[in-house]
């Protein structure tokens, strides 16, 4: 039998299932496992040829018949915010975002499952329990924080541990940016317009860090779920060629580095 390093990534293939994100389609998807001294040299390579991690796993479409799934990072040094975007940003000024090490608590948990139950009821993470939450967030073999967003206090200080916890962020620190992993806040929160607040927030983040990107995941032109993506420009997505700029005024033709 041949026998496999733990640093040595093996790819699998999963069987079709109906497609969360468009009517009528299946997806599947190729993965593998984040595992060893060199998970996060791989998942740097592997986010910027298009794959996403969950836990210890990397996975990306690999759909038969359907290229829909487009990876998108926001070029995150030029990206300028519009006057919604403004808007977003002001009506949030009470909240503070303070990076942590990614260790799951309760409280996240209240949020989470809060959010679960109110936007994603039926959808395949709504039955987690508090332990697959913990494993969601420590089952991590590359640098991975969790943001949590609080409002400040009202003497205008800022907020201690347990105090109006309203959005958490779990993102991954790559070489060259910032992956936003999974996001979700307080529902009754919603007209804060929280999730894109979280992005605006990460692409201060990445520009504060130096970083050049901030990697968003997958946009889906036609799916509500995922089309909001395509507004923070400017942006580059993935194609066959390489990555390809985004402005307002249209797609680029040129790959870019």
């Amino acid at each position: 039998m041949t026998q496999h390093s733990r640093d040595t990534p093996q790819f699998y293939l999963t069987a079709p299932s109906p497609c969360p994100y468009l009517p009528d389609r299946n997806e599947r998807k190729v993965f593998t496992h984040l595992v060893g001294e060199k998970a996060g040299e791989l998942n740097d390579l592997l986010t910027h040829g298009g794959f996403r991690r969950s836990q210890s796993i990397a996975y990306r479409p690999a759909c038969d018949q359907c290229r829909a799934c487009v990876s998108v990072r926001v070029v995150a040094n030029e990206f300028r915010p519009s006057r919604n975007f403004r808007k977003v940003l002001a009506r949030n000024s009470d909240i503070v975002g303070e990076l942590r090490t990614a260790v799951p608590t309760s409280e996240q948990y209240s949020v989470f499952r809060a959010y679960l139950d109110e936007r994603h009821r039926h959808g395949g993470m709504a039955d987690m329990t508090v332990l697959d939450y913990a494993m969601m967030v420590e089952d991590s073999h590359v640098e991975t924080r969790i943001v949590e967003y609080r409002r400040r206090s009202e003497n205008g200080g800022k907020p201690a541990r347990g105090e109006d916890l309203v959005a958490i962020a779990l993102t991954d620190v790559l070489t060259d940016g910032l992956s936003m992993v999974y996001s979700f806040f307080e529902p009754g929160e919603e007209d804060r317009s929280l999730g894109t607040f979280m992005i605006l927030d990460h692409i201060a983040r990445a520009r504060r860090l130096g970083l050049p990107y901030v990697y968003l995941g997958y946009w889906i032109e036609g799916s509500k779920k995922m089309d909001y993506k395509g507004r923070f420009l400017p942006q580059q997505r993935l194609a066959p060629s390489g990555w390809l700029r985004v402005d307002a005024d249209g797609v680029g033709t040129e790959p870019q580095d």
